[in-house]
This record gives C-alpha cells, sequence and structure tokens, in this order.
C-alpha cells in the first residue's frame, strides 16, 4: 500500500516539471539553496530600512501606474524656506521687477498680519472664556460650602444658575409656602409706602415680628423678640457704618442695656411661672411687686440643702444674698436695695455702692467706693461660702473679671446677663475692665457653636450671639438651618432698614467676611448673596415678590457701579425672557406700553427703560437679537432696533418661511417696526432707514415670487430701487450700492438669483407665445430684446458694484444670458 502512494507521488511530481518546462512565458530559474537564502536576506533586509508601510505603498500607487520613488524624489527637491522669506533688493531702475516685489511683499505681509491678528484674537478669546468660566466656578465654590464662616467662607450650596440658552422659563405656579407668602405680603406693604415715600411707616422688625405671632412657633416669637429688643436704640443714621457706629461708647452701652433689659425681663416672667404653678409652697401673697415675687421664688429655689453656706443671716425667712442676687437679676436694683435695707446697718457701703450703681448703671464706681467694695471682696467676700454673696460684688463693683460664677450662673441666660453686668464705661483708672468686645469674642470665638450645641440650641447660640449685638453671625447662622432660613433672610432685612446690619464693601464678597478695618471680632454679612439665595427658588413663579425682594438691594452697587436692583431685575429678565409680565407690552395700534411689573419701581435711582436696555445688551451679547429687538423697542432705541431688525431680516428675507417661523414672526414685527419708524421725533440715520425700508420691500417681493407673481414682483423690485431694470438706472444703481449697508448687500445675491428665474421664466413664456401665435412676432420680438437688454445690465451691475457675490450666482447670471439668444 505504502509503495502504491509513493508511485503515485513520484507520478504527480514529474507530471509538474513537465508543465514548468513547457511553460515558454516564464524563463526556468535554477538556483541553489545558498542563493534562495542570499535573495530571502537582501529582500528582508530592504524590507527593514524602508519599512512595511512603503512597500505596501509602492504595491498600492504602482497598481495605478503611479511611480512613488520618481514622486519623493520631486517632491524632496521643493522647499519652503523661502516662501515667506524678505524678497531680495533690487535696482531701483527696474521698475518691473520692483512692482512685482511690492506686489509679493504686499500679500507676505498681509497674510503675516492676518495670521497674527487671528491668533492674537484666538488668545483673547480663550482667555475671556477661561476668565468667565473661572469667575462662575469662583461664586459656586463660594456658595458650595457650608460651615461657621471665620474669614472668607461662604459655604451655602446652591443649585446652579440656569442657561440663557436653555428653553424660556416663563412663570409659572407659586412656589412660596404659607410662612414665604406671609413675610412677602408685608414686604410688598412696606415697599409702597417706600415709593408714596411716607415717613411715618412702622419699623420692618415691628411687621415681621406681628407675623411670627401667626406661626404659633415660640422660638420664632422669642427671636423675634430678642430682635425688635436689640433694634430698639437710637436712631442710626445712613451714611454711617452700622460696624464703627457700633464702636461708639453710646451705642455700646445701649446696645449691653437692651440686652440686660430683655434678659432681666424673661427671667421674671420665669419666676412668676414658677411662683404661679406652686403658689402654697411660694407663700407669696397677694402683694404686689418684685420683692414678694423674689421671696416666693427663693422660697421655692432654696430648700434644704440649698441654704447651706449662705451667709449673713435671713430677711422675711430667707436669706439675705440670694434675695439681693434675684432682684437685680430681675432688673430691680431698687428691690435689692431694699433688701439690704431689711438686713440692718452691716452693709452701708455696699449700700452706697448699690445706689451709685442705681444712679448711673452702666459706669463704674467712684474711686472711694470702688476701693472700698474691692477691699471687702479680697477680705471677707472672695473665699466666701455664699455664691450668692460673691456674684452680687461682682456685679456692683466688677470686682472678679475672670470668676465664672458656676453655682450661680446654670444656664446661659444667666452666664449671659452676669457678664454684661460686669461691662463697665471705662475711666483713666480702669485697667482690667471687662469690654463688650471681649464678652462677643469669648462667645463667637473662643466658645463657638460647639460649645453651645448650635444644631441641637439653635435658639440658645443665635439668642447670645444677638444680645451681645452680633447680629450678622447669628443670622448667617440661622441662615444654614433650613427651618429658620425664611427668619434669618427677614432678620436681616429688617436690621438693614434701621441701618445695623453690617455689610461688605464688595457684593461679591462671601456670606460672612471679615474686614481687616473692623474691630475684633465683628463680622460683615452679604446682604446681597443671602436675598439673592433666598429669592432664587421662587424668582421665576413668583417675579412681583422678587422684585420687591430686590427693591432692598437699590442703594447697593455691583464691582462696577451699577445699581444692584437693576443688575437683578436684568438677570431675572435673561433667564425668565417674559418680558411682558417685566416690561408690560407695546400695544400694537397707539404704540403705547401698558405697565409693568418693573415701572412701580421707577424712581430717580431705577428706571425700567434702563433695565430694558441693559437687558438688550447682554441679549445681543448672546445672539438673542429677536428678543433684543423687543428690549430696544421698550427701551426707545428705535436705531438699535432697526439695527438688529436688518441683520435678521437679511438672513431670511429670500426663504419662504412657515407659520410660526423667524421670518413671519418678522413680518409681524416689521409692521409694529414701521409705525414706530413714522411717529419717531429723532432723526435716523439715512442709511439705515433706506436699508431697513429696501429689506421690507424685498420681502414682499419674495413672497410674491415664491408664489410665482412674477409681475408684482417685478413691479415691487422697480419701487425698491436696488436693482437697476433699464440701462438708464444701471449708473444710480451702481453708485448707491456703494453707499449701501450690509444687510442689504448680503440679500443682492439671493434677489439676482431670483430676478433670473423671472425673466427666464418670461423668456419661456414669450417662446410659447411665438409658437401658438406666429402673427405676434413683432410684439415677442421686442420683449425678448427687453429681456436681453435686461441680462446685460444685470451682469454689468453685478460686475460693477465693490461686493463679492458667491459664485453659482455670477454663473447664473452668464447662464441667463446666454438662454435670452
Amino acid at each position: 500500500m505504502a509503495d502504491e502512494d509513493f508511485s503515485k507521488l513520484l507520478q504527480q511530481a514529474e507530471q509538474l516539471t513537465t508543465e514548468i518546462e513547457g511553460n515558454e512565458e516564464l524563463p526556468r530559474v535554477e538556483r541553489s539553496l545558498g542563493q534562495v537564502l542570499e535573495a530571502s536576506q537582501e529582500l528582508y533586509s530592504r524590507v527593514i530600512q524602508s519599512g512595511a508601510n512603503d512597500i505596501q505603498a509602492h504595491l498600492l500607487f504602482g497598481s495605478k501606474g503611479i511611480d512613488l520613488q520618481q514622486i519623493s524624489q520631486k517632491l524632496e527637491t521643493l522647499s519652503s524656506k523661502r516662501t515667506f522669506e524678505p524678497l531680495q533688493p533690487i535696482a531701483d531702475s527696474d521698475i518691473e521687477s520692483f512692482l512685482r516685489n511690492e506686489r509679493e511683499n504686499a500679500i507676505l505681509s498681509l497674510i503675516d498680519e492676518v495670521n497674527k491678528n487671528s491668533l492674537q484674537t484666538t488668545e483673547d478669546q480663550k482667555w475671556e472664556h477661561m476668565l468667565s468660566e473661572w469667575n462662575r466656578e469662583k461664586i459656586k465654590l463660594m456658595n458650595a460650602m457650608i460651615g461657621p464662616s471665620q474669614n472668607w467662607l461662604d459655604l451655602k450650596r446652591t443649585p446652579e444658575p440656569p442657561s440663557i440658552a436653555d428653553a424660556p422659563k416663563k412663570f409659572g405656579h407659586s412656589m412660596l409656602d404659607n410662612m414665604e407668602a406671609a413675610y412677602a405680603r408685608q414686604v410688598h406693604q412696606y415697599n409702597k409706602l417706600v415709593f408714596q415715600g411716607s415717613k411715618s411707616r412702622t419699623a420692618l422688625h415691628q411687621k415681621f415680628a406681628q407675623v411670627a405671632e401667626e406661626f404659633n412657633d415660640p422660638k420664632v416669637k422669642e427671636m423675634w423678640e430678642i430682635v425688635k429688643t436689640m433694634a430698639n436704640i437710637p436712631a442710626l443714621v445712613r451714611d454711617e457704618d452700622p460696624l464703627k457706629a457700633r464702636g461708639n461708647e453710646t451705642i455700646q452701652q445701649c446696645l449691653i442695656a437692651r440686652g440686660k433689659n430683655y434678659l432681666e425681663k424673661r427671667y421674671k416672667q420665669y419666676m412668676s411661672d414658677v411662683v404661679k404653678s406652686n403658689p402654697a409652697a411660694a407663700m407669696r401673697g397677694g402683694e404686689p411687686g418684685t420683692y414678694p415675687l423674689v421671696k416666693g421664688f427663693v422660697g421655692l429655689r432654696l430648700q434644704g440643702h440649698g441654704v447651706q453656706g449662705l451667709t449673713d443671716g435671713v430677711i422675711d425667712d430667707r436669706p439675705l444674698w440670694p434675695m439681693v442676687y434675684y432682684c437685680l437679676r430681675s432688673g430691680d436694683a431698687n428691690a435689692a436695695l431694699h433688701c439690704l435695707r431689711k438686713a440692718g446697718r452691716d452693709h452701708e457701703e455696699f449700700m452706697a455702692a448699690l445706689e451709685e450703681h442705681i444712679r448711673n448703671p452702666e459706669k463704674s464706681l467712684s474711686d472711694k467706693l470702688q476701693t472700698a467694695i474691692n477691699f471687702q471682696y479680697r477680705i471677707q467676700v472672695r473665699n466666701s461660702t455664699d455664691p450668692y454673696k460673691r456674684a452680687v460684688y461682682c456685679v456692683i463693683g466688677c470686682c472678679d473679671i475672670s470668676d465664672e460664677h458656676a453655682e450661680v450662673a446654670r444656664t446661659a441666660d444667666d452666664y449671659l446677663w452676669l457678664k454684661l453686668s460686669i461691662i463697665k464705661s471705662r475711666t483713666t483708672n480702669d485697667t482690667e475692665l471687662f469690654s463688650y468686645s471681649d464678652l462677643q469674642k469669648l462667645i463667637l470665638e473662643e466658645y463657638g457653636e460647639t460649645h453651645y450645641h448650635a444644631y441641637e440650641k439653635p435658639l440658645v447660640y443665635f439668642q447670645v450671639l444677638a444680645l451681645t449685638g452680633q447680629f450678622e453671625p447669628a443670622i448667617e447662622f440661622l441662615s444654614r438651618i433650613p427651618r429658620y432660613q425664611v427668619h434669618g433672610v427677614h432678620m436681616a432685612l429688617a436690621l438693614h432698614d434701621v441701618y445695623m446690619l453690617g455689610t461688605p464693601r464688595n457684593v461679591q464678597a462671601p456670606l460672612l467676611s471679615v474686614d481687616t478695618d473692623d474691630p475684633t471680632p465683628l463680622r460683615r454679612l452679604n446682604l446681597a448673596r443671602l436675598l439673592l439665595l433666598y429669592v432664587r427658588k421662587f424668582e421665576l413663579t413668583d417675579p412681583s415678590d422678587a422684585l420687591h425682594y430686590y427693591f432692598f438691594l437699590r442703594n447697593l452697587k455691583d464691582p462696577s457701579g451699577k445699581n444692584l436692583f437693576m443688575c437683578c431685575s436684568t438677570d431675572l429678565a435673561l433667564e425668565s425672557r417674559d418680558y411682558d409680565i417685566l416690561f408690560g407690552r407695546m400695544d400694537a395700534v397707539t404704540g403705547l406700553r401698558s405697565p409693568g411689573l418693573l415701572d412701580q419701581f421707577n424712581n430717580p435711582h431705577i428706571d425700567s427703560k434702563v433695565i430694558a436696555l441693559n437687558v438688550a445688551e447682554q441679549l445681543v451679547n448672546k445672539g438673542l437679537f429677536e428678543d433684543a429687538i423687543t428690549m430696544y423697542d421698550i427701551a426707545e432705541k428705535l436705531e438699535k432696533v432697526l439695527e438688529l431688525f436688518c441683520v435678521l431680516l437679511a438672513q431670511v428675507v429670500n426663504s419662504g418661511g412657515g407659520e410660526g417661523g423667524l421670518r413671519r414672526r418678522l413680518a409681524l414685527l416689521a409692521e409694529h417696526v414701521s409705525r414706530r419708524l413714522r411717529s419717531a421725533d429723532d432723526p435716523l440715520p439715512a442709511a439705515l432707514v433706506d436699508a431697513y425700508t429696501k429689506l421690507c420691500k424685498l420681502m414682499t417681493f419674495f413672497d410674491q415670487f415664491h408664489s410665482e407673481n412674477y409681475d408684482g414682483a417685478l413691479e415691487t423690485l422697480r419701487e425698491c430701487d436696488l436693482v437697476p431694470l433699464s440701462t438708464s438706472e444701471l449708473d444710480a444703481r451702481v453708485s448707491a450700492a456703494r453707499n449701501a449697508r450690509g444687510e442689504l448687500l448680503r440679500s443682492l445675491p439671493a434677489v439676482l438669483r431670483a430676478l433670473c428665474t423671472i425673466l427666464l421664466a418670461q423668456r419661456q413664456k414669450l417662446r410659447a407665445a411665438a409658437q401658438a401665435q406666429p402673427l405676434a412676432i413683432q410684439t415677442n420680438n421686442k420683449q425678448v430684446e427687453w429681456l436681453r437688454e435686461q441680462a446685460e445690465v444685470l451682469n454689468t451691475f453685478a460686475g460693477s458694484i465693490a461686493y463679492r457675490m458667491p459664485g453659482d450666482t455670477y454663473s447664473q447670471l452668464a447662464q441667463m444670458q446666454i438662454l435670452m439668444h
């Protein structure tokens, strides 16, 4: 079996050899194995040197009859070194070479200048875009962080502002809840009084406090009570910085007195509630006044172990110094003096000090009494086991400002009252008095939110800040708590209304910031940022409310010096693009504008027309020309209206346009603009008016053209005076084209192409008529001559004007002229 397979294989090999030897097309090549190896190595080395890609390229181009090697050699001989090199100098007598060099130099310099300008423009646009993006990112970063702002920190996260490129956000259903709506109604009423110039209007904090009573929230009511109390100080002037005014000693004493008064009033109410809850044990009796109330309260408070360590006996079965302390704590120093008088003559020096304190509670004691009280405190009181006696001595004589009186001051209210009580006016001999700024720094920076568990007890932290005159960090803290944000915003408005709120010099500052010129630890609250963050959620659904809130920013300026109310109104109009509501609607017949929401805010510093102008300029920058026309019309800038109208109309004048399209909207708007143009008092540029009038006629021309009303279209074009329809008009039309505006010239190619179509249609019509009625051939010849003349005039006109049209326009004109023969 194996022998047969071998024989068969040998037979096939001999047959293959015979076939190869019989092929005359290919010569027989005999190579040894060494020669084959050498040829293979040579081929391999060539592949390595030239690369597989070059071989594939040779195969590809060779299949198409292209010698790639020859082309490569030719390309290597080319050099671009001298393309943009300066030309060689030539002799002055060689005029031809001189002109050629000048021409080439002009071309090269133009190319170089265009290249440089393009690079510079690209670079400028790149940096402008990057700076704009970075400014937006900075604002987002400042609004994105949250926490107690100690320096330049605004940590409030806000939604990303909507883009003007998005679809218009029309005003819709209200986003205000009942609480926000109640505050907004008071804002409306208050601003109306401002519009009317009323001088006897109720303070805003009183109006808001009345609203807060309707919420049935005791904590909110208490916060507004604090604001009312602290705002009840001598009126501050608008032109003075509130923080500098707050550093005035008289204002500080007023704030201290108001803070103490609130704490004393509140504690007296607390004592009354305690006594009323257990009248039998208190044994107050029916006698009115502070002394019986304190007597009953002390009887309930100090029982059993509570009286241990108390000194100097009792009065009416009550320990003396607790009675004196709680009389002072309830704000009745005369009742405290009554207690000491009942105790006998052992405390005459302290009674004299208390009497002087009653006469001048904000001032330190006289040197003589101060020395006596300090001596008694060091010798007897400091180491006394009676904490109430030590507290009373420190309140009246400021004996030891470092004593925290932990046994007596068990609450934040008690601690704050004691600290406020030991703040006295400085005299020349005072060296270690505790100052108001020391107390502010202690509460805000040393203790802070952590010590007071601010997020668990927001009312306590707000209270200690507000009662120490630190309204800015108090309101900033409330703005970070969602359920109190609305109240914090309106507290800021109320304090700003009475010039008690410190605001930064730059409205782009963080929500809470430190000014290096301010005394420690005062902060400044960015009212503009706070208000914008609050209004943002409902400005697109409740524009009237948003504008009334913006009105509080009317006395602030943006970094460029513009009125901040007008800037915010501009942004609102750009986001909503519902201009009829904000600015009113122009009546199509009378040309008068109906009042919009912004008109009620007009005053010597605010003008709705200026706002409309600002909106229009922003819209132009964003390419929204159609909206910009509406706003320029409201701003009564008719020249700008015509300019933008021409720009838009030139783009769509030759299109058919469907219902609701840009061309249809411009056609409707053109009627209104034409009426405004006829009633305009101020003269407008003649070229602009001419371009607008002719573009409007061209719109009619193209309407007739698309409806194949060619005779009407020619008549309209003749009235337009844009292109020559006879030889006699040629020079005048060419001259007019030199002075025409670019918008009108850009419509010329479409007009000429349409005119070609009309003339060719008429030529075909004449040919068909000649075939149908051979007798009318003479009349037809005259019309054909007119059409030929017209075609020649149009070609001459197209070649004479200083405006380069698309190539298809020239070719169509030439083709038309040929087809006329």
